[in-house]
């Protein structure tokens, strides 16, 4: 049991950050820790002072800003925000249709009243502050309070933060755990709800290369896509609106048409979503052998299913199209994770590290509640794993779009009956808004015929596990015996569909606010089994809390036990990403990809076109074509972007000192690399100079880099970057929008 004066001590200790050991440019660090890493921005260039990019309240940090899944900036006074095309593309599929479709060849608005709305789950989140609530949210907990119970009063105490927080309806405050339970933060967000798509480049540009491209380096994609945001004619966030005027931000980042050269120091401010780097060499372990390749597995199975129900359909594949391209990310990513494991031993790595820590608890008998916390940790898990494997083909047997549509529906109606305080998250009248968008944005998200094919494999490979790890309600609710065949099941899920009125927008959000015994009354067949569910995914759900309880109690102990190691040792302290506002620091660097392959960190349009073959992925536009052709680089010509006398050596671990080498483009500069620790959630993330200043955008990860989420390798740990000089020079040569490059602050 953490006692508080253990967290009192355990958040001094995480208040001094020692930098004298700090591998390269490793850390995702939380703003208010920047402070006490001056001495790392001197060392890779950056001017800005540390405890000015600390500061909230001050730029360039009051201009980034997150979607609820990528990162994004402004970058105009009138409230344009710049993030990558492939975070935007539900906004583009949004707008598409098989007669216009703005997926395949892209958007410029004319002015202002030709920006398109997003879509109505579109938000851009602006964090104004973050507050330590450890005591708040753990102080206060009996010690007698154990496993669903414990995980129920730091629930409550979170509920309770938030609701107080959120007072002004145009904020969204959340309450995030750090350090694994180790402390909390509140979160105050303003929430800006009109978002409106504003330019985006030809698919052929912003995703040129496709899933074939996907985490692999050399790149040449125009990853990025303007938006901008609304409000009310108060300046009050403000549902969309034709009344609306362009929201006007505290602070917008200038845009430097310099850009960077190898070695410049670099910024990258986002929202990174999860990390590992703390976990144990059981979980990667776990990882590799079933997580991963179940996961593999059904990801392909999915794009199957979805690639032969669609194939001739133009309007099913653009409805689809965001979906197919966030699974293949996450399926690449974990093809990659896979074979960064076989390259790298990190559960070896994880497992010395492991034996080292046990080594310096065992001396001295005040560390002994280290040592135990880390044994009771690796016994813990054993049981979170069989869990977790116990529920997941139930979890996908329930993953169609209309089911998963009832069962959230019906949840609703269930909490509903208990005060708001009391609702599980989620189902709070704060989140009613939220939960009606995403019932109206599955019309252009959704078929029958290919959510009816999904479902189907999901339930084949549910039925084809072990009688004894199926499930009696699911089984029943439809009506499934041990002799069911295929073409009966076929009929019942066929069935299904047939006689649902789901499939109706308005039908569904009418839902909202029904009675229990309005939905028990029902006929539909998905409400009907959503029912029947019920107490099962209660007792699941049960289940689960009861396991994040238990790991809430010893994962922070085991925490607290690696920060007073890694402090001893005089090594940086950084808790695993969480999703929330995050700044890392690099330089521009290549890396060493291969025995005997060294990748330069910079892309050129010349490269672009040498690529091009006229078949999809690797198509370039005619007009970039022609440009290219004409030499019209404008003012984003280069001719080489090394640094004289100095070479990679100086700026990564992966080569000896030698002479410096010019890195030839001879065109306009594409993509570029750094040493930022970056993951997914930093998509769309600007990259700064050492001014602040926007010089790309945060985009992809070499492959080599995949398992940088368990453990980063600075010898070739490399994240993609858009350069803004592309950007630039399409906005400018190409797409005719200089308009928007008028709203915007161009520095040297």
């Amino acid at each position: 049991m953490i006692k508080k004066n253990m967290i009192t001590t355990s958040l001094a200790l995480m208040g001094v950050v020692a930098v004298g050991s700090a591998h390269a440019d490793e850390g995702q660090w939380q703003p208010h820790q920047l402070k006490q890493l001056q001495s790392e921005f001197d060392r890779v260039g950056i001017e800005l002072p540390a405890s000015q990019v600390a500061d909230l309240n001050q730029y360039p940090l009051n201009a980034v800003v997150g979607l609820g899944y990528c990162s994004a900036s402004f970058v105009s006074p009138k409230g344009l925000a710049v993030t990558n095309h492939h975070c935007a593309y539900g906004a583009i599929q949004n707008n598409s249709t098989p007669e216009n479709n703005l997926i395949e060849k892209g958007f410029l608005a004319a002015d202002l009243s030709k920006e398109l709305p997003a879509g109505p789950q579109e938000r851009l989140y602006v964090t104004e502050q973050v507050d330590d609530v450890t005591e708040r949210v753990l102080g206060n907990l009996p010690a007698e309070l154990h496993g669903k119970a414990r995980y129920e009063a730091i629930q409550a105490n979170r509920k309770a933060l938030i609701s107080e927080c959120e007072s002004d309806p145009n904020y969204r405050c959340t309450v995030r755990d750090f350090h694994h339970g180790l402390e909390y933060f509140m979160i105050k967000q303003l929430m800006i709800k009109d978002v409106r798509l504003v330019y985006a480049p030809a698919e052929a540009l912003g995703n040129f290369g496709g899933d074939i491209d996907n985490f692999e380096y050399p790149r040449h994609t125009a990853d990025f896509t303007f938006v901008r945001g609304y409000v009310g004619k108060d300046g009050k966030p403000a549902s969309y609106s034709e009344d609306n005027v362009p929201y006007e931000p505290v602070s917008f980042l200038k845009v430097n048409t310099s850009g960077v050269s190898l070695g410049d120091g670099v910024l990258v401010a986002g929202y990174p979503g999860r990390t590992s780097r703390y976990k144990l060499a059981d979980e990667v372990n776990y990882s590799a052998s079933w997580y991963y390749p179940t996961l593999l597995n059904t990801y392909n199975m999915t794009l199957d299913v979805i690639a032969k129900r669609n194939k001739g359909d133009e309007q099913a594949q653009v409805k689809y199209a965001s979906r197919v391209k966030s699974t293949n990310n996450r399926l690449k990513k974990l093809e990659g994770l896979q074979d960064g494991f076989k390259v790298t031993d990190i559960p070896g790595i994880k497992a010395a590290q492991e034996q080292e820590y046990l080594a310096w608890f065992a001396q001295s008998a005040e560390r002994k509640a280290y040592a135990d916390s880390y044994h009771a940790l690796k016994s813990l898990l054993v049981e979170a794993h069989a869990q977790q494997q116990s529920h997941f083909y139930f979890d996908y047997a329930k993953q169609a779009d209309l089911l998963s549509t009832a069962i959230r529906l019906f949840r609703l109606a269930k909490e509903s009956e208990k005060p708001n305080a009391e609702r599980e998250m989620g189902y709070q009248e704060r989140d009613l808004p939220m939960l009606k968008a995403r019932l109206e944005r599955l019309q252009k998200q959704f078929t029958p015929e290919v959510d009816k094919a999904l479902w189907l494999s999901y339930l084949g490979n549910y039925l084809a596990q072990d009688k004894a790890a199926q499930v009696a309600a699911l089984n029943n609710g439809l009506g499934i015996t041990d002799t069911t065949t295929q073409a009966e099941l076929d009929a019942i899920i066929a069935s299904f569909y047939a006689k649902t009125d789901l499939t109706d927008t308005a039908t569904r959000v009418s839902w909202i606010g029904k009675s229990v015994a309005e939905f028990e009354a029902s006929n539909d067949p998905f409400i009907k089994l959503a029912v029947a569910l019920y107490d099962t995914n209660m007792a699941q759900e049960a289940d689960e809390k009861e396991m994040a309880g238990r790991l809430a109690e010893i994962r922070p102990q085991y925490m607290q036990a690696v920060i007073a190691f890694n402090t001893a040792k005089g090594k940086p302290v950084y808790p695993d990403a969480n999703g929330t506002l995050r700044v890392s620091y690099a330089q521009v660097d290549g890396y060493p990809a291969a025995d005997a392959v060294y990748k330069t960190p910079f892309t050129s349009l010349r490269g672009l076109v040498a690529k091009h073959t006229g078949e999809k992925p690797f198509v370039v536009t005619d007009k970039v074509l022609e440009a290219y052709k004409k030499q019209a680089f404008g003012a984003y010509y280069r001719g080489d972007l090394g640094l004289p006398g100095v070479s990679c050596s100086l700026f990564s671990f992966g080569c000896e000192p030698q002479a410096a080498k010019p890195l030839e483009v001879n065109s306009v500069p594409v993509n570029f690399l750094s040493s930022a620790d970056t993951t997914g959630g930093n998509s769309g993330s600007p990259v700064m100079n050492g001014k602040g200043e926007l010089v790309g955008l945060n985009f992809d990860s070499t492959y080599e880099s995949i398992t940088k989420d368990w453990y980063f390798n600075a010898k070739i740990t490399r994240a993609i970057h858009v350069d803004i000089r592309y950007m630039l020079w399409l906005m400018e040569e190409v797409d005719n929008a200089g308009y928007l490059l008028d709203e915007m602050t161009l520095v040297k």
